[in-house]
């Protein structure tokens, strides 16, 4: 399966966080990818960071879905579209899966908020796999990724052979100097770790931020980084992903009942 990550522009508006979901979901398209997916609240941007962001209203949620559902059909590709959602009075943080059909087959909330994100997001509290193509897919949002790796051992060790993770990771300001050689930072080490540690596909999402502090990348599951992006720049990183290789071996052999309380 070939698949893109949209490396966008954290955006200014919801105008532009929409126009280059629709660019990217064309050149996702274009460059053969049957699934495209996009950084954490890609619509407008992420709250509870240095950027200045509005909330999403309950009319840009649902003409930006629409939209998405419109272009995924056109373009038969499936999209993981990262965006707020009103539920039950409050506003979650997650990630819609279009099929390319542009029939929403779910979506995943983001179930662990680090502590800057709770006055804006109210917490899932459940977890799903995503169909795509024969393939079953994890979606886990930032900070779950980084910090919990139990939501990515959830999906591998039911079967998922690839973990999409949407994020945020970086912020303002002027690059400094020269660029770390990939996987010398936390983040990315993390990016190793959950796809060897679960033998999946791991691939994860970042926007082209001023301050970067990860790449955009596919790591196979030997915990390869198998492609990365540029920082700072807008970009579509590709890469062709073999579900054979995603054994889900280690994920597999978990035995929850050997951690009872003594």
């Amino acid at each position: 399966m070939r698949i893109a990550l949209a490396q966008v522009p954290h955006p200014t508006s919801f105008a532009a966080g929409l126009e280059a979901v629709r660019k990217a979901i064309a050149a996702a398209a274009a460059a053969g990818a049957g699934l495209v997916c996009f950084p954490e609240c890609c619509l407008k941007g992420m709250r509870g960071t240095d950027f200045p962001v509005e909330a999403l209203t309950r009319e840009e949620h649902d003409l930006a879905l629409a939209e998405v559902q419109a272009r995924a059909a056109a373009h038969r590709v499936h999209v993981v579209l990262p965006t707020e959602r009103p539920h039950d009075g409050a506003w979650q943080n997650g990630a819609y899966l279009v099929q390319a059909d542009g029939a929403v087959q779910g979506y995943q909330t983001k179930n662990q908020l680090p502590l800057e994100e709770e006055p804006y997001f109210t917490h899932g509290a459940t977890r799903r796999l995503f169909r795509i193509d024969g393939l079953l897919a994890g979606v886990v949002i930032c900070h779950e990724g980084w910090r919990y790796p139990e939501t990515v051992r959830w999906a591998a060790a039911r079967g998922a052979g690839l973990i999409l993770h949407p994020h945020f990771c970086g912020g303002p300001g002027a690059p400094g100097g020269p660029e770390p050689a990939w996987g010398t930072g936390f983040y990315e080490k993390a990016m190793a770790c959950r796809a060897g540690e679960n033998h999946v596909w791991f691939a994860s999402v970042n926007f082209a931020l001023p301050v970067q502090e990860c790449a955009t990348s596919v790591v196979s599951p030997d915990g390869e980084c198998v492609v990365a992006g540029p920082l700072h720049r807008e970009a579509l990183v590709v890469a062709d992903v073999d579900p054979a290789a995603a054994s889900g071996y280690l994920a597999r052999r978990f035995a929850p009942e050997r951690y009872r309380d003594a």
